[in-house]
């Protein structure tokens, strides 16, 4: 029997689509449904990417269902500069900024790219496993390092996040982020929110981390 579980594993594994790189992204086209899939669902845990909704971007602004998910997560690109290389898609998972968020997050991303307030039942929380393209630490809205505050600008690599659904009650946590400790991002303001880094979160700006 075990014999025909090893025959019946080989059949799934060399039946599938894409042929996969050792870390389990499809090869092919960064535009293929496969690709997008694997890059913006792999932001969260295992756990939790493979029952999560994923979108080629956000639904509001015209981002098509790429897989329905059962869980109640929901993952997409993340990054507002968008693609450097539209034809041919994301470089790569981290340029897309893929951002895997429970339904309490997207109300606050709703309200951050619209410039009001979030209005929330309860914290909201998103991962993001692939990291991002920077953020002046201080500031919603800067898109390149020249433009932002000196000595605050952060390219991060894997994190959680947690915003708050008072903002205030961040007031007084540390807005480090060279600790290695959770920290806040836009202190101060009403989109405060922490930061909780992970394994190789300075891999993208070795001379931040902490010493």
């Amino acid at each position: 029997m075990k014999y025909l579980y090893t025959i019946l594993a080989l059949a799934l594994i060399t039946s599938c689509d894409a042929p996969m790189q050792d870390n389990g992204e499809p090869e092919g086209p960064h535009t293929s449904a496969e690709w997008q899939i694997w890059a913006y669902s792999t932001a969260a845990p295992a756990y939790i990417a493979a029952n999560a909704t994923v979108f080629d971007g956000p639904p509001d602004m015209g981002g098509n269902l790429l897989r329905e998910g059962t869980n109640g997560w929901t993952c997409l690109p993340a990054n507002p500069r968008g693609q450097s290389d539209p034809e041919n898609g994301w470089v790569d998972a981290h340029e897309a900024m893929p951002l895997c968020g429970d339904a309490e997050v997207f109300k606050w991303i709703g309200a951050y790219f619209a410039g009001e307030t979030p209005v929330m039942d309860k914290d909201g929380y998103a991962w993001m496993l692939h990291g991002d393209m920077g953020e002046d630490n201080t500031m919603a809205g800067v898109m390149s390092e020249e433009d932002s505050t000196p000595g605050e600008w952060i390219e991060s690599g894997p994190h959680l996040m947690r915003m708050p659904k008072d903002p205030s009650s961040l007031d007084g946590m540390t807005t480090d982020f060279t600790s290695g400790a959770p920290y806040v991002m836009f202190g101060g303001t009403i989109y405060a929110h922490v930061m909780y880094p992970m394994a190789g979160y300075y891999d993208y700006q070795p001379e931040s981390a902490p010493e």
